[in-house]
Order: structure tokens, then sequence, then C-alpha cells
């Protein structure tokens, strides 16, 4: 078998590293096990030796303090990056102050001052390279920013300052030192300078504002810088670039909408927003997540541009139609269904199960947002709890715990508007549109009961006890509201005309509030003993405790207010179905149907 000439060298190469790296080692095993030198130890003897304490002869040492790896690290830190810092910050101090006295005596007209600075910062910059080449990272990087720096103020001062340039030679100068930089991040591998080309890059429209309204151009110009970021993070694992790109376009986004902004750019700025949305929104998918923290900087992307995204759609939408935001909003959920659908392959192509999480709960999170924005009063209910109701039934199905808490969060929001919110008129008993809604909500509490009590966990258990317990809370509530109706139309139909003056229509009202007040004992005490049967016959302790507790109320009810308000055939009426349903339940416990005693003779 022939080994060709390309294959020998390459093995002589690796054969060479290997054996340079073996002398390394070797040199490094050689200096740990040269004898050191001993310190000189500090000696103590004592003055009055005892006798019989012939130990007591023996040198004391005291050891002596050598600082520890961390704080040599501290020392290594700080001697090489901030007293580094501080001496480029003295040095340019230095530097400024020369050059303004300089000015202030006319030594240097203004085409000198600025050739001065720019030829200053690419000296400077051609200067770093000398130490990059021989290790000295760090110092070159900072001379580089110095550079930089130099050669964004230099042109800054030549438009701002002495007009010799008009204001797009300028731009276009800027955008080539912020290209450059990019270009000697990537060659060199370093994203400290990708950082200070961001940075020089968003700093340019600022540096350049003439206070006019160049609303495209501005736009246009943040569109292909964002282009280049993604670029740039897609290429090496610079991750948080992303981040300095999203502050830095949303800086500027406002600086701008907050002095020019009118509603008749509603549509261009729109969809320079949307641009900007799509932009970052894609960006997490096509980035790198090397390292594994990074992946805290994707996700605070997908969230904020999300949010950011809906608030500026919804200030500027709002205004024009409702259904109008209703739609745009679904539109993005839409949007986010699609990414969370979306299948990276290829180098950088990587979306992470988190990633796609927080897709779908915005994609469902938008969903329910729509809902309130497109309807009103009762309305807002039922679209959260028909929701509810559908995002349940896919999470069953999918066995997606997401979904599932998705469709929780619609329902909790309904049933709080339901109890807290809406406020219905009174109209047909039972078949009304409350009676609806409450056993809509109802039906889906026991649902997620239902789900709950088949899980194992400890979570889902929980949620399902909490779910029962609202649905009694519904039913209960609900059952009051019709009896409350029932009585108000009765009293609205009192009319003193009618029935023979003032004195007999407020007896009439007088007998209508007591019938009222009694119904709702006899109501909550049924409902109570219901519960304490099914609790019974489902051998539930937790049903049994809920019984009990309405029981509880309802006593207490009887005892301290029917007593003093109900009219004797009430009250006795009252006590004698509080009575019979006490002796009912005690008689239960009594005769151990749910086998106490056997369970603690086990235990």
């Amino acid at each position: 078998m022939e080994i060709s000439r390309e294959d020998l060298e390459r093995l002589l190469d690796q054969l060479r590293e290997v054996t340079s790296r073996l002398d390394r080692l070797e040199r490094l095993l050689n200096d740990s096990e040269a004898p050191k030198k001993p310190a000189e130890p500090t000696t103590s003897w004592p003055t009055m030796p005892e006798p019989h304490a012939a130990s007591s002869l023996r040198p004391t040492v005291a050891p002596r303090q050598m600082p520890g790896p961390r704080s040599a690290n501290l020392e290594a830190r700080i001697g090489s990056h901030w007293l580094n810092r501080v001496g480029i910050a003295a040095f340019l101090t230095a530097v400024a102050y020369f050059l303004k006295f300089a000015f202030e005596n006319d030594w240097l007209g203004p085409s000198a001052r600025v050739g001065t600075g720019v030829i200053a910062g690419i000296l400077i910059v051609i200067w770093s390279e000398r130490f990059r080449t021989r290790g000295y990272l760090i110092f070159s990087y900072s001379l580089k920013a110095v550079g930089i720096g130099a050669l964004y103020l230099s042109l800054w001062a030549s438009f701002q300052v002495y007009h010799l340039f008009p204001s797009t030679i300028v731009f276009l100068c800027m955008v080539g030192v912020t290209g450059t930089a990019c270009v000697m991040a990537l060659a060199e591998d370093a994203e400290i300078l990708a950082w200070f080309a961001i940075a020089g890059g968003f700093s340019t429209p600022m540096l350049l504002s003439t206070g006019e309204n160049r609303e495209v151009a501005l736009f246009s110009y943040l569109v292909l810088l964002d282009v280049g970021v993604v670029a740039l993070a897609a290429r090496k694992p610079w991750g948080r670039l992303l981040l300095l790109g999203f502050c830095g376009t949303l800086i500027l986004y406002l600086t701008w909408y907050l002095e020019f902004y009118d509603i008749r750019l509603r549509e261009t700025t729109l969809v320079f927003a949307s641009i900007f949305f799509v932009i970052f929104a894609l960006a997490p998918l096509i980035t790198t997540s090397r390292p594994p923290a990074r992946e805290v900087t994707r996700m605070a992307i997908a969230v904020l541009n999300a949010a950011t995204y809906f608030l500026q759609a919804y200030v500027m939408l709002m205004e024009a139609s409702r259904a109008t935001m209703a739609a745009f909003t679904v539109l993005i959920a839409a949007g986010y269904l699609l990414l969370e659908s979306f299948e990276g392959t290829g180098r950088g192509l990587e979306v992470g199960h988190k990633l796609r999480r927080i897709h779908l709960a915005l994609a469902l999170g938008f969903i329910i947002i729509a809902i309130p924005i497109r309807f009103e009063n009762y309305w807002i209910t039922l679209g959260w709890l028909v929701e509810a109701g559908v995002l349940l039934g896919v999470g069953n199905r999918i066995r997606s715990d997401l979904v599932q808490t998705c469709a929780l969060a619609a329902l909790l929001m309904a049933i709080a508007r339901l109890l807290f919110v809406d406020n219905f008129e009174p109209g047909h008993l039972i078949f009304d549109l409350r009676s609806c809604l409450y056993g809509l909500a109802i039906i889906l509490a026991a649902a997620v009961a239902r789900n709950g009590s088949k899980r194992s966990d400890e979570l889902g258990w929980t949620i399902g006890r909490v779910a029962a317990l609202l649905m009694n809370v519904l039913a209960l509530t609900a059952l009051s509201l019709e009896v409350r109706d029932y009585y108000s139309g009765q009293l609205r139909l009192i009319r003193p005309a009618q029935v023979g003056g003032v004195i007999r229509a407020a007896e009439q009202v007088r007998s209508i509030q007591i019938a009222r007040d009694f119904t709702y004992s006899a109501l909550w005490m049924t409902y109570g003993a219901m519960l304490m049967a099914i609790g019974f016959w489902r051998a539930s302790a937790f049903v049994r405790w809920q019984a009990l507790l309405i029981i509880a109320v309802t006593t207490t009810k009887i005892f301290l207010y029917d007593t003093s308000q109900l009219d004797r055939i009430y009250r006795i009426l009252s006590f004698a179905v509080l009575g019979m349903i006490l002796l009912v339940i005690s008689f239960a416990y009594q005769r151990d149907w749910l086998r106490f005693d056997q369970k603690a003779i086990r235990s």
C-alpha cells in the first residue's frame, strides 16, 4: 500500500506536534518536582522549661501566610485588565487636553484637526496588531477600541462641528469603519471587537443627526445593520450581539417615534416595525448556542421581541379599529405557531426545545389577548371559556403540559371575570346567558378536576383539587344568583297603588325578603347535604370537607341571622331541615360507613 506525499507530510506534522507537547509536559513535571528552598521557620523557645515537660523544648514553627490562588488571580486581573483600561483612559485624557490646548491656540486648522484624528486612529489600530501578534490580546483590543473611537469622533467633528463634508460622505465613511471593525472581529475571532463595531454602527445615526425626519433612510440603515448583526451571531457563537442589536434598534426607533411619528406615517412605520420583528424572531433560530449559557439570551430576545412588536402595533392600530388590532394579534399568534413548527437543519439552525416551547406559549398567549381586544363585556368571558375548552382538548390529545397550562390560564381568567367583573341583566331564570356561562365554566372545571385525579404527580393532584373546589363555588354562586334574581323580580312587581297602600306594600316586601333568606339557607343546606352524599359515595374526604364547610356556614347563618329575622314558620323549617340533615350525617359517621375504625386498626 503506497502512502502519498501529502499523507506523509501530514503524519510528520502530527508527530512533531505530539513531540512538542510531550516536551512541554516533561518541563512542567520537572519544574513541579524540583526541590524548593524551605522557608525559614519562626522559632520561639520557652524561657523556663519544666523537667517533666520535655516535649515543650521542641520549637514551635509559625506557618507563613502564602497568597492563595484566588488572590493571585485577582491581582493578575487588576494588573492586566483594570490598570490597562485606566492607563488608556489617562492617555486619551492627556491627548484630549493637548488637542484642546492646540485648538484654542489655533495651532491646527479644522482640516488638520480632523486629519490628525483620522490618521491617529488608523495608526493606533495598525499599532495594536503588533501587540496582538505577540500574544497581548487584551491590550491590543483596547488599542483598537481607542483607534475606532478616534475615527468615529473625527468623522463626527468633520460634519457636525466643522462642516467639511456632506452627511452622505461622512455616513459612508462611518459605515466603512463599522464594516472594517466587523471584518477584524471575524478575522481575529474577537467578540469584543464585534461589540465595538456594532456599538459604533448604532451610534452613527445619532452622530450625524440633523434634526430632520428621514424615516425611510434611518430604518433602512437599521435593517441592514440588524441583518449584519444576525449574520455575525450565526457565523460565530456571539449570541449576546443579538441583545445589543435589539436594544440599539429599539432605542433608535423610540427616539424617532417620540419626535417624529404622526398618524400619516402609520403604514410605513408599521412595515418597518414588522421587518424588525421578523429579523429578531428568526435570529434565535439561526444563531448558534455555544456555550449553553447563551440560550438565556435567545429566550430573552424571543420574549422581548414579541412584547415590543405587540405594543408598537397596539399603539398604532387601536386608534384605527379594535377589530383590526384583534386580527393583527391573531396574525402574530399564527406566525409564532409557524415558528414553533419550524425544524432547523444544517449548520447553525438549531431549534432548542425550550425555544419551541416559548414560541408555542407566545402563540397561545396572543390568542388569549386577542379575545378582550375584539370583544366586550361577557363576550370576553365566553371567548376565554371556549378557548380553554379547545386548549384542554388539544393538550390532552397531544399530551402537552404547556398547552394545558395555557388552557388553565384562560379558564382562571374567565372564572375571575364571571365572579367579579361581569354584570348580567336579570333575564329568564335558569335559561339565560349567565347560566350558560356558569354551566360551561363548571363543565370545564370538572374536566380539569377529572384530569388531575388521573395524574400521579403532586402538581396534577393539587390542580385537580383546586378545580373541584372552583366547580362547587361556581355552582353554588350560580344557584344563589338565580334565587336573588327571582325574588328581585318579585319585589319589582309590587306597586303600592295596586296592593292597597304603602304599609301593605312594605309588608309584602318584608314577606318576600323573609322567603328569600329562607331559600338561601335551604339551598345551601341542600347543596351541602348533596356534597356529603357524594363524598360518602365516592369515599372522598376532600368532598366531605367541602360539604362540612358549607353546612357550617349555613348553620352559622341560621343561628345568627335566621333566628332574629325570619318569621316563626320559616324559623321552624330552617331549624328542622338543619337538624334533620345534621342527624343523618352524624348517623352515617356513627355507622362507620367509611370503615374508619378498621382503617385505624390496620394502621
